[in-house]
């Protein structure tokens, strides 16, 4: 997932952030309510994490301005010291899909974003993917192929889901590195290593009765050579 935090609290937002980011979720973070907000309204998130007490603008009328002004619907979760019944009301009146008190456990922070994520895509469970002899299982980050388990890094994880996403269909350089990073690369030198990596921990399997997956690297010629990507 893309994820937003908005806090001002330093400590608290880089362990979010270095929790999140080495499960594999893509994360930008901004220390004041103007940031956040800004942030929020421009670029597109599967989820924000909502500080109430932000100098700039408050959460609460962050939050508001997100649903009642801009009309995103992105799914908010309201992370803060405020644990009072009047407070957590307020909170979903302004419009939050659901409320933790600090202190929390950073597990259960992935697990309250991965389940607004599901409900606001309309999906209750998540489905395991499958192609040939490779299994991922999105929920625990679980990867299997030919019986093995397989160990990539967060990077080559979230680029493994995209192309597992729909098997056979060709990935340009531009939508990978934009799923992956969140902005094309400068260079291709980032994506080839990963795929390298990939490869690497995918051999083609010979034994009887496997069936292979591979991934192709399918040059495309528009005005100058670009390099694309298919996994089947």
């Amino acid at each position: 997932m893309h994820i937003l935090i908005i806090e001002d609290d330093a400590a608290i937002a880089t362990n979010l952030y270095d929790f999140l980011e080495a499960r594999g979720h893509r994360v930008d973070a901004a220390g004041n309510g103007i940031s956040g907000l800004h942030l929020a309204v421009t670029q597109k998130f599967d989820g924000i994490l909502l500080d109430l007490g932000l100098p700039g603008i408050d959460g609460v009328s962050l939050c508001r301005k997100l649903r009642k002004e801009a009309n995103i619907d992105t799914p908010v979760l309201i992370v803060t010291a405020r644990d009072t019944l009047d407070d957590k009301l307020k909170g979903f009146d302004c419009g939050a899909d659901d409320y933790l008190v600090k202190p929390f456990a950073l597990k259960e922070v992935e697990a309250r974003l991965v389940a607004m994520h599901n409900r606001h895509g309309g999906k209750v469970t998540s489905r395991v993917l499958e192609t040939g002899d490779l299994s991922f299982d999105p929920k625990t980050l679980f990867i299997q192929f030919a019986g093995a388990n397989v160990k990539l890094p967060p990077k080559g994880i979230r680029l493994l889901a995209v192309m597992m996403s729909e098997p056979g269909r060709v990935f340009s350089r531009r939508e990978l590195e934009s799923e992956v990073w969140g902005d094309v690369q400068g260079s291709s030198d980032t994506l080839r290593s990963h795929m390298h990596e990939l490869r690497r921990q995918m051999p083609p399997c010979c034994c009887q009765g496997a069936r292979l997956n591979t991934i192709r690297t399918v040059p495309v010629k528009l005005r100058s050579r670009v390099e694309s990507h298919r996994f089947s």
